[in-house]
């Protein structure tokens, strides 16, 4: 039955459809842009052992819970922690307000990458890339008028028009329900993303001088590894890298039949997610090291990471290609909007589903509303001259408190406040995985996961506290990014009061039965 026409939600077809998501889902632009610069600031070669370290200690076990609460419960985030005990929902409506928030910046970087597949053809950035794209493309008034620009709502066509796009093709794909729109899309985009993606590497490292940014990039300072900052940056990558602690996994693992392997979806996935990160590094070093060489400057001089490799850096590289470097950057800039296309699947996924859940409307209401909703705020706000300052503000608050504080929730919820329900799923999860899971499992969960998102968040908040954010003006960043994390807080306290659904006849038949009986 449709998801789109009854509150009964869908299964995926398969284990495989479950996988393809839920590597969509971890996949996305941070694997092409961060991960890369993150490992070379970090000890180049040397950041590795601290990243499958942190992958092994606290990404992978925070991936099984989200997995396993998921799955259990077979609800959305917010009533799959009411499961656990009533008081807990304001956890998972606080990791649907996050969600929400990256929903909104997401689509207007997809919507840029769109536009540069266009702009790639004639390098129509021309001899500045720079200057293009922050003063021509974006209009940027933070650059023109200095940091102490305020907010500017006037609607500029060219940024209007590709992230209406992107919000169609996205919303599209919701309304389609999970095994028509989320598993058909991620079993199309996810292969294609990966061919693509091969193409752009073994074209980067035949190009001259990629030898010398792959040694950049593999080089091992060991003593980086000294340093507290490197592990806290391994642990803080892993965690957004995974797309664990903010309801996505939970969510997916929701729709998953009775009977699955958890724990080696759970490995496929992040094996995946982490051998994508690897091949970007080899693909993005390979090509600075060949920018570097042009110029005749070291590999630091041209390495940047985020927005700056993505609309500066790598025009720059692809200007430096001549007239072959059109569908080199066709290539780049096609994988980042396929890479962001299922990643925001994934994160508008967790509202609607929540919405579904907790009122029993109909996918198509909760779709429209919810993702319509999102959509024009995101539409009006990331249209203006003002973008660039909202997507650098709102996505430092929200990923690195909304979703650390989110990820630490529900960790100290199950493994500290209701220790006694890891033995319960370790349980669950052990009768239907091949790999089982025991005591070092609830260790990591009850210690190492736990104590790194302590830190991170401690460390975090006191730098904000004492320094803020960037160049930005006080009001900037108080209303776009402490102003986020309050809306937050707001969500989680009253959205647990919206009404329950009901079923056709009325009574209060839970969702879990209803789920139960049409699982497999």
């Amino acid at each position: 039955m449709s998801a789109a026409g009854s509150n009964v939600r869908e299964n995926w077809s398969a284990r495989s459809g479950f996988i393809f998501a839920a590597v969509g889902s971890a996949v996305g632009l941070g694997n092409i842009w961060r991960f890369p610069y993150v490992a070379y600031e970090n000890g180049g070669g040397a950041f590795l052992l601290p990243y499958l370290i942190a992958l092994v200690t606290a990404g992978l076990p925070l991936l099984f819970l989200d997995y396993i609460v998921g799955h259990k419960y077979r609800r959305s985030a917010p009533l799959s922690y009411q499961q656990i005990t009533a008081k807990a929902e304001s956890i998972g409506w606080w990791q649907v307000m996050v969600c929400l928030f990256i929903g909104l910046y997401y689509a207007s970087v997809l919507a840029w990458a769109a536009s540069y597949v266009y702009f790639s053809f004639g390098q129509k950035w021309q001899a500045d890339p720079e200057n293009f794209f922050t003063n021509q493309y974006l209009q940027s008034n933070t650059l023109q008028s200095g940091s102490s620009a305020g907010l500017s709502l006037d609607i500029i066509p060219h940024l209007f028009f590709p992230i209406v796009a992107m919000w169609l093709i996205v919303l599209t794909i919701l309304l389609l329900g999970i095994k028509r729109g989320i598993e058909w899309s991620n079993k199309i985009f996810i292969p294609l993303l990966m061919v693509l993606f091969l193409i752009l590497v073994v074209t980067a490292v035949r190009l001259p001088g990629a030898m010398t940014g792959l040694d950049a990039f593999f080089t091992p300072n060991w003593q980086a590894m000294s340093s507290y900052k490197v592990w806290l940056a391994a642990y803080g990558h892993i965690f957004f890298s995974l797309s664990v602690g903010f309801g996505i996994m939970v969510t997916y693992a929701s729709y998953l039949g009775k009977k699955v392997n958890l724990t080696a979806s759970g490995l496929v996935v992040g094996l995946a997610n982490s051998s994508f990160e690897l091949l970007a590094g080899i693909g993005v070093f390979a090509a600075l090291g060949f920018m570097a060489q042009v110029q005749g400057v070291p590999v630091s001089d041209v390495v940047k990471g985020g927005i700056g490799l993505a609309f500066i850096v790598f025009p720059k590289l692809i200007s430096s290609l001549g007239s072959g470097g059109d569908w080199f950057g066709c290539l780049f800039f096609s994988c980042l909007v396929f890479a962001g296309i299922t990643s925001l699947v994934s994160v508008m996924e967790v509202p609607i589903s929540a919405i579904v859940d907790k009122t029993g409307c109909q996918r198509k209401t909760a779709v429209l509303g919810v993702g319509g909703g999102t959509a024009l705020v995101s539409t009006l706000l990331f249209s203006t001259a003002s973008a660039m300052m909202l997507v650098d503000i709102i996505d430092h608050f929200i990923n690195n408190i909304g979703v650390v504080l989110g990820a630490l929730l529900s960790i100290v919820l199950v493994a500290w406040l209701m220790r006694s329900k890891l033995s319960e799923y370790t349980r669950h999860v052990n009768a239907i995985s091949s790999i089982k899971l025991g005591k070092v499992w609830q260790i990591l969960l009850m210690v190492v996961t736990p104590l790194s998102l302590i830190v991170a968040l401690v460390l975090t908040m006191s730098e904000l506290f004492s320094a803020g954010y960037g160049d930005y003006s006080r009001a900037m960043v108080m209303t776009f990014g402490w102003g986020s994390v309050l809306c937050c807080l707001l969500g989680a306290i009253l959205l647990p009061y919206l009404p329950h659904q009901k079923n056709k006849r009325g009574d209060a038949k839970s969702t879990t039965s209803i789920r139960e009986s049409h699982h497999e």
